[in-house]
Formats: C-alpha cells, sequence, structure tokens
C-alpha cells in the first residue's frame, strides 16, 4: 500500500485556538474607565509626536499597564470586523512637592497638579497604533479624585473601544502622556487568522477558509476549495521569500517555504495564509534533494535552494576506492552557510579529491566535489597535513582511512611504506600546496608511480578474454532464445470484404503455429484506433525489422487496385474513409523500400489461388517472391524461416498442417452456400483463378 505523500494533520498544522468575541454595535469609537474615574475621548486623531521626557512637577497619573482584548465591531450580525480594545492602567507616580516657579507648573491641565496634598489629578494618556498600512493615535483625557490619590499606588484603568486591524497582521502599541514624564509603554499583539475564530461566519473575508482542504493520494496532493456556487476566490501557491519566482508545482515540488493563500475576490480583502509543509521531514528531504553546489571561482562557491536553511559547510578529501570523504576539520573550520550567498575557503590550488560537505541538524545532507568537474576524476594522492608549532617545530601526518599518519612511521599502512619517499616529494616540490597559514598547510603528494604495474598487461590480456567468450556465450544464448521465439511476421493486408479478413485471420492463426511471431491489425484494433494507422503500421515495420523479421504483403484484388493507385498519383487520397484505410496507411510506410531497393530479404509477396494470378501484381512489388497460396505453401514458408536457418525436413510437414488449417476458411470464402463466390469480379485479375 502506498505510503500517502503528507498526512492532512500534518498539513494543516497545530489545530489553533478557538476565540470567542464580544460584539460591539456601531462605529464610532469610546472610552470607559475604572469607577471613580472620569475620561473622555478626543473627537479626533492627534499626531502622533511623543516628544522628550520632562522632569514631573509633583504627583502624576503614568500608564503602567497595557491591557488588549479582541472584540468584533459589526455592522450587521454577519458584517463584522476584528477590533483591538485596550486597556491602559494609570498609578500615581512622584511625591508632593512645592513648585519653585508657579508660571511654570501652573497649567492644570499639563502639571495635573492643583493644590499640593489635596488635589485631583488629570492627565493625557496618548495611545498610539501600527499595524501595517495604518498608523493612528488617539488622546484619551483621564481625571482622578484626591480621594483615590494615593502614592505609587494603582487609582484603575481607562479602557478603548476599539482600533481595527487586519486578520492575521501584527499590531504594535504605545502609551504616554503629554507631557511625556516618563518611558512610553508599548506591547506587540499578533492577531489572529480566521482558523481561530469562531466567529468566522460573521466576517467575510473568512468566508474561504472553511472550504480549503489539503489531502493525499499515494504520492498526489490534492488542494481542495469547496466553494458554494454564488461565491468567487481566489487561490494563490507561492514561495515564502522575496523576489520573483517560477513554479512548476508536483510533489516533488512540495518544501518547507511552500505557502497556500486563498482570498475573497473582492476590494481590499484580507488574504489567509497557511504553509502547512514548514515541519514536514519529507519536505524538508524534497528541499535537500534540490539543493546544489555551484563553484564560481577556484575559491568561491555558493549554495542554491528553493528555501533558507541552516547549515554549515567545511572541506574534505575523498580519496579513490569508495571510501568515505573525511573532513579537513581541523585545520579548517566548520563555516556558516547562507543560501544564494557567496562563500570562500582559504585555498592556493584547486584539486579533484577535494570535497564540500554540508550539515545541518549535525547530519550530513549535501556532498559535492566542485573542482571534479574542470579538474578530471579522482586522483590517487595522499594528502599531507603539516602542523606548525612554536619554535619552528614542525610535523606531518598523511590522511588515510584509519586516520592520520605521522611521518615518518612504522606503523603498516601504505603511507607509512612510502613515509620517506613522500617527504623526499615534498622537500623536492612535487607536491601541490592546497592550503597554507601561520597554523599549517595541506599538500597533495602524486601516488602514481609507487604503484607496481609489473601484472598490468597480463590482467588486461585476462580481462580481455574474460570479456570475448562472454560475449561469444551471449551471442550465443541471444541466436537460441530468437530461434526459440521464431521469427517476427507483419502480415498487411487490403479488407475488401468481411468474408476475406475472415481469410486473413485463418492464415494468421495458421501460421501461429510454426515458429513465428505474427503481428496483424485484426488483433491489434484498439492499438490501431489509438494510434492511427500510419503510426501503428510503421512502429510495428521498424519493430519487425529491427528483430530481422520479414513483411508479407498479402495481395487481393482490393489491394492491387490501391498500389496501381499510389503508383499513379504519388500519394493517398485525403480525407479517405473506405474500408482499405488501413492498407492505404501501409503503403506510405512500404512502398520507400520497394522504390530504393531496400525490400529484398526483408519483403515476400502472397495471394491466394483462384482470387488472383500473381502476374496482376504491381511490376515494382514483384521485386521480391511473390507466392500463391496454398499451392506454393512450402516455398513460402522456407521464405519465412531466418535468411540462414536450414532447410528443416520438417517443412512439407508444416506445409501440410498450415493447408489443413486454412482449407475451411478457403471453402467458406470461395463456396458459400446459395451465393456466388463473394470477391470475385473485384480489380484487375479477378476470376483468372485456374
Amino acid at each position: 500500500m502506498p505510503v500517502p505523500w503528507f498526512l492532512l494533520s500534518l498539513a494543516l498544522g497545530r489545530s489553533p485556538v478557538v476565540l470567542s468575541l464580544e460584539r460591539l454595535v456601531g462605529s464610532q469609537d469610546a472610552t470607559h474607565c475604572s469607577p471613580g474615574l472620569s475620561c473622555h475621548l478626543w473627537d479626533s486623531d492627534i499626531l502622533c509626536l511623543p516628544g522628550d521626557i520632562v522632569p514631573a512637577p509633583g504627583p502624576v497619573l503614568a500608564p503602567t499597564h497595557l491591557q488588549t482584548e479582541l472584540v468584533l465591531r459589526c455592522q450587521k450580525e454577519t458584517d463584522c470586523d476584528l477590533c483591538l480594545r485596550v486597556a491602559v492602567h494609570l498609578a500615581v507616580h512622584g511625591h508632593w512637592e512645592e513648585p519653585e516657579d508657579e508660571e511654570k507648573f501652573g497649567g492644570a491641565a499639563d502639571s495635573g497638579v492643583e493644590e499640593p496634598r489635596n488635589a485631583s489629578l488629570q492627565a493625557q494618556v496618548v495611545l498610539s497604533f501600527q499595524a501595517y498600512p495604518t498608523a493612528r493615535c488617539v488622546l484619551l483625557e483621564v481625571q482622578v479624585p484626591a480621594a483615590l490619590v494615593q502614592f505609587g499606588q494603582s487609582v484603575g484603568s481607562v479602557v478603548y473601544d476599539c482600533f481595527e486591524a487586519a486578520l492575521g497582521s501584527e499590531v504594535r502599541i504605545w502609551s504616554y502622556t503629554q507631557p511625556r514624564y516618563e518611558k512610553e509603554l508599548n506591547h506587540t499583539q499578533q492577531l489572529p487568522d480566521c482558523r481561530g475564530l469562531e466567529v468566522r461566519n460573521s466576517i467575510p473575508s473568512c468566508w474561504a477558509l472553511p472550504w480549503l482542504n489539503v489531502s493525499a493520494d499515494g504520492d498526489n496532493v490534492h488542494l481542495v476549495l469547496n466553494v458554494s456556487e454564488e461565491q468567487h476566490f481566489g487561490l494563490s501557491l507561492y514561495w515564502n521569500q522575496t523576489g520573483p519566482q517560477i513554479i512548476t508545482l508536483n510533489h516533488t515540488d512540495l518544501v518547507p517555504c511552500l505557502c497556500i493563500q486563498v482570498w475573497p475576490l473582492e476590494p481590499d480583502s484580507v488574504r489567509t495564509n497557511i504553509c502547512p509543509f514548514r515541519e514536514d521531514p519529507r519536505a524538508h528531504r524534497n528541499l535537500w534533494q534540490a539543493a546544489r553546489l555551484r563553484l564560481l571561482t577556484l575559491q568561491s562557491w555558493l549554495l542554491d535552494a528553493p528555501c533558507w536553511l541552516p547549515a554549515e559547510a567545511a572541506l574534505c578529501w575523498r580519496a579513490p576506492g569508495g571510501d568515505p570523504c573525511q573532513p579537513l576539520v581541523p585545520p579548517l573550520s566548520w563555516e556558516n552557510v547562507t543560501v544564494d550567498k557567496v562563500l570562500e575557503f582559504p585555498l592556493l590550488k584547486g584539486h579533484p579529491n577535494l570535497c564540500v560537505q554540508v550539515n545541518s541538524s549535525e547530519k550530513l545532507q549535501l556532498q559535492e566535489c566542485l573542482w571534479a568537474d574542470s579538474l578530471g576524476p579522482l586522483k590517487d594522492d595522499v594528502l599531507l597535513l603539516e602542523t606548525r608549532g612554536p619554535q619552528d617545530n614542525r610535523s606531518l601526518c598523511a590522511l588515510e582511512p584509519s586516520g592520520c599518519t605521522s611521518l615518518p612511521s612504522k606503523a603498516s599502512t601504505r603511507a607509512a611504506r612510502l613515509g620517506e619517499y613522500l617527504l623526499q616529494d615534498l622537500q623536492s616540490g612535487q607536491c601541490l600546496q592546497l592550503w597554507d597559514d601561520d597554523l599549517g598547510a595541506l599538500w597533495a603528494c602524486p601516488m602514481d608511480k609507487y604503484i607496481h604495474k609489473r601484472w598490468a598487461l597480463v590482467w588486461l590480456a585476462c580481462l580481455l578474454f574474460a570479456a570475448a567468450l562472454s560475449l561469444i556465450l551471449l551471442l550465443k544464448k541471444d541466436h537460441a532464445k530468437a530461434a526459440a521465439r521464431g521469427r517476427a511476421a507483419l502480415l498487411l493486408y487490403s479488407a475488401d470484404d468481411s468474408g476475406f479478413e475472415r481469410l486473413v485471420g485463418a492464415l494468421a492463426s495458421a501460421l501461429c503455429q510454426l515458429p513465428l511471431r505474427v503481428a496483424v491489425d485484426l488483433w491489434s484494433r484498439r492499438e490501431l484506433s489509438a494510434q492511427g494507422p500510419v503510426a501503428w503500421f510503421h512502429a510495428q515495420r521498424r519493430q519487425t525489422l529491427q528483430e530481422g523479421g520479414v513483411v508479407v504483403l498479402l495481395f487481393s484484388p482490393g489491394a492491387v487496385a490501391l498500389c496501381s493507385e499510389w503508383l499513379q498519383d504519388g500519394v493517398s487520397g485525403p480525407g479517405a474513409h473506405g474500408p482499405h484505410d488501413a492498407f492505404r496507411a501501409s503503403l506510405s510506410c512500404v512502398l520507400p523500400d520497394f522504390l530504393q531497393g531496400r525490400a529484398p530479404g526483408s519483403y515476400v509477396g502472397a495471394c491466394f489461388d483462384r482470387l488472383l494470378h500473381p502476374d496482376a501484381v504491381p511490376a515494382l512489388f514483384r521485386t521480391v517472391p511473390v507466392f500463391t497460396l496454398p499451392s506454393q505453401l512450402p516455398d513460402f514458408l522456407g521464405a519465412l524461416q531466418q535468411p540462414r536457418a536450414p532447410r528443416s525436413g520438417r517443412l512439407l510437414e508444416r506445409a501440410e498442417q498450415v493447408s489443413r488449417a486454412l482449407q475451411p476458411a478457403l471453402d467458406s470464402y470461395f463456396h458459400p452456400p446459395g451465393t456466388p463466390a463473394p470477391g470475385r469480379g473485384v480489380g484487375p485479375g479477378a476470376g483468372d483463378g485456374t
């Protein structure tokens, strides 16, 4: 049973929290406050200019906390918008102090002080909202009676109804007083989209979401939008990243950054976004399968991928023989990778054995030998790691699958046995330096001259002998297999009438009893109808001739007439719809072989004794043998055998067998009870059946 590409639960993600919201009727903003406080909302918005912080002249009211609540503002039952209610909690800050300058602090509305130690407090509280593409500021006037003024204590809150914002948007809120005595409060509110609203049927822009469904059928993904007939909606699949993209969507294109967007086709409608594949492990697997490393210069390269992904890369050394690529960390280090950003490795030279490994979440995801395309296949070189220490101390080791072997060494590894020669090559400059800095260097030393080639020619001769022997056995096997299967034979005829078609079918069935594989359009009507006559005959002829088979042209009065028409006009009559259409189509495939002299050896002709004389066949087609049936059945069957097949003593026996199978159909065709013989008097040569 095939595993679905993704399950519905994975596609839609976690179930969002469902909210039940209070409804507000009307479009006017309003304000109300805690018992004992008085508040007033200015009629119009103000400019959002916080100004600088100034010293407080004494006790003042200051915002201490912002609290938000989602509500619905409705014009009618099914026409609502999402709205954000904000409560500003206030407290008394500062202490009583006699002002030094009455003129400076005398303004009641600005200072918030009426009389020392026995006065109500007033404040102008500003609420600033920003939610792309909207920004606005409102002013709330609040007054606290003297009885509620307690230093450092909360005096209550003032509530503003309400700020309209788009579904799924982020709203940033600031609150401060005018004048501003303290740093403004700020709060960020992420509004839910339609998936989190219990009353989404009341919000027109949410009507599309309940009809969106994602399902799977094997490897195929179905996005089902069950929209009612009276609704019109748009559907968009997009990459969740910047820049234009061209998308050809199939199941391998599902990657973490692929998102779905649905919206009503109405002015200023809100678009609902779903990114269902963000955490799907199979989408991450597709992402890495699509990622590619690209070499730009000797030192620079970049990572191409459809989405952003966290990754790090390092160089590794890959030796021939299928051993794992060994990371060169240390002396090199892992580097963070950014998609489509050029990165560099501090290399002096490139080498085909140098590869780049890309890891993500501590797992190897991608490995490519970038320099192999320009520098050729892997080389049998040894990588030497040079480590430099204080006081010019230097050590060398050779990187091998078992680790880094110190040089010189008495170990039994290949590099240890050749260590003295490798050091000599390094000192004589025969090694290629790939990297160098204060801590060390990397050298690639060739090993070709140390490989013993004494038995190379012997091994080559053995391999050639084995290959020749295998080829001979394979040819014998194919020959025996072809003989067992029988030679392919394509039977072409003109469907003069239904009786002649039954006669052709009897001949084809009789030939199938021999070691022949017969193809005839009577048995392939479905393919003939699907492909068309010309395409079907062309494909059958090509396959038959490629397999060394033979094409049998079965001539009848109708076939002779069509051949003559072709030879006179040179083209098939357009728009033909008669019973000879199939044979007419086959002529366009076989005539070029006769005209260019390719027919002998691949074609034979045949006709029935009492239906057509061989001399009636056009001269062009008599360049191949034309046999009369059943009188010349042995020669006809001999021509259908493989070209180099020996004449079997059973040929007469097989001819007799075919003749017996064919005789009932011949009797039925030429001697139907109570009716004249069908086919007589049709076309040239009719009735010349002595």
